[in-house]
């Protein structure tokens, strides 16, 4: 049996998709699963992340698996690893459509971070688009979103009008998310405890059931 791959895409840039990417790959290598990174973004964030990670831990202690693809290498490279890995996350490059549509053509689920605002809500459509135009599911994610505001709840009645599910589990606009990436964890690591742990919780369970075997 193949493991589940999961695309992480957003054309606007600035999002959070590798801080996401990670704290959901480390909260399922936590649960016991084999889980492999694969980043198509030249950027390479997620690259560094992992290096700083390997400092902390040691190579062999990450508890991850990891590999760097173009954007038409990553149908190939998703489909190896999830030979081998019970899930896949992908991280994928800002305004990129022939980057990003190989990476959602191998995912069993597409993961859009929308932060709550007009302009990130704007941004959204043409990546659901794109995900129903390969038959790809997708999912909002509403992530740094800031306590007791109303324009949150402005904008989930305008993303309700994108046509994509909106996952229950949202993350907030926590110092501790962006905190702990420097030295390559995430705040499952750094601060088990908190309210931001329990998050990412909460949303890896959900994002998990989300997607078909």
């Amino acid at each position: 049996m193949s493991g589940k791959v999961f695309t992480i895409a957003q054309q606007k840039g600035g999002v959070g998709k590798t801080t996401l990417a990670a704290h959901l790959a480390v909260a399922w290598a936590g649960q016991g699963m084999r889980v492999a990174l694969l980043d198509i973004d030249p950027q390479g964030s997620m690259g560094e992340w992992l290096e700083a990670r390997e400092s902390h831990y040691g190579d062999a202690e990450t508890g991850l698996s990891f590999r760097t693809a173009s954007g038409w290498g990553a149908r190939r490279e998703a489909r190896q690893l999830a030979r081998d890995h019970d899930v896949v996350v992908i991280d994928t490059p800002p305004h990129a459509e022939r980057e990003t549509r190989p990476a959602m053509e191998a995912a069993g689920l597409v993961i859009v971070p929308v932060q709550p605002t007009p302009v990130d809500v704007w941004a959204t459509e043409p990546i659901i688009e794109m995900a129903g135009s390969t038959d790809t599911p997708a999912i909002l994610v509403l992530n740094r979103v800031p306590p007791r505001a109303r324009l949150t709840e402005d904008m989930l009645q305008v993303m309700v009008e994108l046509g994509a599910p909106i996952a229950t589990a949202r993350l907030g606009n926590r110092v501790a998310f962006a905190e702990c990436l420097g030295s390559g964890r995430t705040v499952s690591e750094t601060r088990p405890k908190s309210r931001a742990a329990e998050e990412v919780a909460a949303l890896a369970q959900e994002l998990f059931g989300a997607i078909s075997d």
